[in-house]
């Protein structure tokens, strides 16, 4: 029994017909790939959030182009930059480039201001705007740190502790890149590719967008006896004596039906799949379940002439603080696949929180103020947009506050003991902020600890974001890194970078619901 179609859940799929297994496969939306879903409206394809096919796994790689021939795959030049008062920085930064954008007025006081934030630098450095303006000064932090990374998380910088600043800087950031393309007698690297090391100059994209491969992989798995049951929310999973016996499921029409298992395999959020334990697990588990916080997000995908759109990034980061939107993806240079001729659509993304007045807004006010806000920033005129298509999705972002490891770990040790055949894989089955890749390879190395036996620690998968080359004798698949000597028991790392925000800051700033 599978739970989720999504990269996790139908890589599982595919996994385990290696083995000879067919599987149920049971998913909750009405369209497989989860988060790395394409969206379909009139036509037109959307890509939630943005994939690039990248990955330092090997294993994952070769999948990919298992599922997919390699002529479904395209490869893209990789372009994202800052836009800023109506520039377009480059990332990595050139001196030239900046200079030009800023201004020599500008680039000036922001010399002066890091200068002084080097002499006087801010008493308070725990949280992560005194940390940042301590290092790049006050203009420099207001420019390219302090609004995006609130649009994104929904709390102010200065409520956000800095010791997530250590991790995501590194020394190699934008801001760090300003400050050596303004001040050209400090030692540089050779080039700023060479220092800003996780950029990637070209990258795989499937022709019709990400999903294209979950519709691919889900085509191969039914043809070879697996069964996808779309739009069947999971509600209730039976344990008894340490492990699952049965998964109930709510379809469509409201009919429910009852699926034996011998193991589950769950990509759901991990919060509802012990919710849904029958018997249900103990207060304090539940409580922990209860208590695991999500960023939601939504996506306003408008329809323009190919020629109005002047930039060809994929997308571009949007630092204006008088507009909501924090990042507009460009499909048309995703793949032309996407798009369709002499058309072009640019889609506007938002973080929310779900239930509050921007996701419950009806969707053709936020396709207007999408449209206001393309022609604040000067991309477009209003009326050169010819159509709008908005995309929800819940639970796209695990919130890393305070208490999420405890409560993690909480869930974790409950199911070793209480439903030891449920296995929990991908994003928000582990609770963890992983790419695509990360969450494949859990699954792959979940139906191989399954179906050989093996012992791999799907939890130490993107910990370090680092992989042994080979893996433990008998495996077919690489064997993740050992944990971090100094990592605190049970706190397995947050993987790919994202604050911990303490959760009275979270509980401070969330909008209300309803």
């Amino acid at each position: 029994m599978i739970v989720g179609a999504g990269p996790a859940g139908l890589t599982a799929a595919f996994q385990l017909h290696k083995y000879g297994v067919a599987s149920t496969i049971l998913e909750a939306d009405g369209t497989v790939g989860g988060i790395s879903r394409t969206a379909q409206r009139d036509g037109w394809r959307f890509d939630i959030g943005g994939h690039r096919f990248f990955t330092k796994v090997q294993a994952v790689e070769d999948l990919w182009h298992e599922i997919l021939p390699d002529e479904d795959f395209l490869m893209r030049p990789r372009k994202s930059r800052i836009f800023y008062d109506g520039k377009y920085f480059d990332y990595p930064l050139k001196a030239s480039n900046a200079l030009k954008n800023l201004g020599i007025v500008e680039a000036v006081l922001c010399v002066l201001s890091y200068a002084k934030a080097k002499v006087f630098p801010p008493k308070d450095q725990t949280n992560y705007e005194g940390w940042l303006v301590a290092r790049f000064g006050q203009r420099l932090y207001e420019t390219f740190f302090k609004t995006y990374t609130e649009k994104l998380w929904g709390v102010p910088v200065h409520e956000m502790p800095s010791d997530w600043a250590a991790q995501r800087v590194k020394g190699l950031s934008l801001g760090n890149a300003i400050v050596n393309a303004l001040l050209p007698t400090r030692k540089q690297p050779k080039n700023n590719q060479d220092a800003i090391t996780s950029l990637i100059e070209e990258f795989q994209y499937p022709k019709y967008g990400p999903g294209m491969m979950w519709e691919v992989c889900r085509d191969t798995v039914t043809a070879k006896g697996s069964t996808i049951e779309m739009e069947s929310t999971v509600t209730t999973i039976h344990h008894a004596e340490g492990r699952a016996t049965s998964v109930v499921a709510t379809r469509a029409d409201g009919s429910a039906a009852e699926f034996p298992c011998t193991e589950v395999i769950s990509s759901m959020p991990i919060s509802h799949l012990l919710e849904s334990m029958d018997p249900p697990a103990p207060d304090d588990v539940k409580a922990a379940a209860a208590d695991l916080r999500y960023r939601d997000y939504l996506i306003v995908a408008l329809v323009l002439p190919d020629e109005i759109v002047d930039f060809d990034d994929n997308w571009i980061y949007i630092h204006d603080p008088n507009v909501r939107t924090m990042r507009i993806q460009n499909f048309g240079s995703w793949s032309p696949y996407m798009v369709k001729e002499g058309k072009n659509t640019l889609g506007l993304e938002y973080t929310v929180w779900e239930g509050d007045a921007e996701w419950n807004a009806d969707d053709s006010w936020l396709i207007e103020r999408a449209k206001k806000e393309l022609e604040q920033l000067g991309l477009a005129k209003q009326g050169q947009v010819e159509a709008g298509y908005v995309v929800r999705q819940a639970k796209a972002y695990p919130i890393y506050d305070d208490r999420y490891a405890r409560n993690v770990d909480t869930l974790r040790a409950w199911l070793d003991s209480g439903a030891a055949n449920v296995h929990p894989v991908g994003r928000n089955g582990m609770f963890r902020y992983n790419n695509q890749d990360h969450s494949m390879f859990t699954a792959m190395l979940t139906v191989e600890n399954i179906m050989t036996g093996s012992t791999h620690d799907v939890w130490e998968v993107n910990v370090e974001e680092e992989y042994h080359e080979e893996g433990s004798q008998g495996s077919s698949l690489p064997e993740v890194a050992e944990p971090a000597k100094d990592r605190p028991a049970g706190s397995h790392g947050t993987g790919r970078d994202a604050p911990v925000i303490p959760r009275e800051v979270i509980e401070a700033n969330k909008p209300p619901t309803g």
